[in-house]
């Protein structure tokens, strides 16, 4: 197989890109390979190889997937198991895709794709890569880099005020467009545009102010209530400054009650989208049934506009009550779920990278 034969990143200042390329390697052309030709230099995993889980995999009677291999160092990517079951079996060749890029794209790939199929990566070991990835691409928003790793936008926020690194001024989000940390300027623009324009679209006004759709949407709330469209303490030097419990992780200004903004549609299903590929989440009934619930939130997030233009009138209030109530309790849910996911960091400790994995 020739180099250009495999899948090449064309960006590699942009989460999405990572994204995309993972899932198009599931269709990309298969090869066998000599596993006399492979090496293992670099993986995610703290432990290394289970032996246990590679003997289980070596028992299947069934073909298993193909790893996927960086052509240039012909360096195991993903599929260390399944490299060392077939070894077990006695077998010379292995099914393999292959990834042309460099070996930095190739080591935050190996996260990507073991975040969503496999053996799921421990949190030690997602907590890990995610400083890497802080570390190597700062310029990626929290939200990027926690749907590459598995982990939320607040860990990766801890992760990063860790790190102690110098200031982005702008932070590339997980839909690839580039936002500014401190949107007070924006937000003015915004609202100059939306006086002057009320029929125009979130979309227009957002590509002309330099925010996103959300944002501008919270400037169009804010000026219906005749609120001033940049929140008091986003004003002055300080705002951007400001901790992570008051700003979230692309730079958005948060709302009056110090949260975040609403994420849009496309960023919402892409987190989705993420956890619907996490094989802890398919392979079981209670999984499938979280997957099932949160299917229909995502349609809601997409289709509200449509939901409320075919609604019948009689039943907008008790929907508006009905959803209302279901949020306090979603909010509630988020609580738990972020002290869950804070009481297992604690646990893990914040593992440092072990042997083996070289960024």
């Amino acid at each position: 197989m020739t180099a250009s034969q495999g899948v090449r990143t064309h960006d590699d200042n942009r989460s999405d890109r990572l994204l995309e390329l993972r899932d198009t390697l599931r269709q990309a052309p298969v090869e066998q390979v000599r596993l006399a030709d492979l090496t293992v230099c670099f993986t995610p995993r703290a432990a290394g190889v289970d032996d246990g889980w590679a003997l289980a995999l070596a028992e299947v009677e069934t073909r298993l997937p193909p790893i996927l291999v960086h052509h240039p160092s012909m360096t195991v990517i993903d599929g260390q198991h399944r490299l060392r079951a077939a070894r077990l079996k006695g077998r010379e060749h292995i099914d393999a895709c292959f990834f042309d890029g460099s070996q930095e794209d190739a080591a935050m790939l190996a996260v990507a794709v073991n975040v969503t199929q496999g053996r799921p990566l421990p949190q030690a070991d997602r907590v890990a890569a995610a400083e890497r990835i802080v570390l190597a691409r700062p310029h990626w928003s929290d939200r990027a880099i926690a749907v590459v790793t598995g982990l939320s936008a607040k860990k990766v926020r801890e992760i990063r005020l860790r790190a102690d690194l110098p200031r982005c001024e702008r932070r590339v989000g997980l839909d690839g467009r580039v936002r500014p940390l401190n949107t007070a300027q924006g937000r003015e623009l915004a609202g100059r545009l939306l006086k002057a324009d009320p029929t125009a679209s979130l979309r227009t006004v957002a590509r002309q102010a330099g925010i996103s759709p959300a944002t501008v949407a919270d400037v169009r709330d804010r000026l219906l209530r005749g609120d001033d469209p940049v929140p008091p303490r986003r004003r002055g030097p300080a705002a951007a400054e400001r901790g992570p419990r008051e700003r979230d992780g692309d730079g958005r200004d948060g709302d009056e009650r110090g949260g975040t903004e609403p994420r849009s549609p496309d960023e919402l299903f892409m987190i989705f989208d993420a956890l619907r590929r996490d094989p802890s989440l398919r392979l079981n009934e209670v999984g499938r049934s979280i997957l099932r619930m949160l299917g229909a939130c995502s349609l809601i997030a997409r289709d509200r506009r449509r939901i409320i233009t075919n609604l019948p009138p009689h039943c907008t209030g008790q929907m508006a009550e009905l959803m209302s109530g279901y949020s306090d309790l979603w909010q509630m849910f988020a609580e738990e779920l972020r002290d869950c996911e804070e009481r297992e960091s604690n646990a893990a400790g914040g593992a440092a990278a072990g042997p083996g994995r070289t960024w």
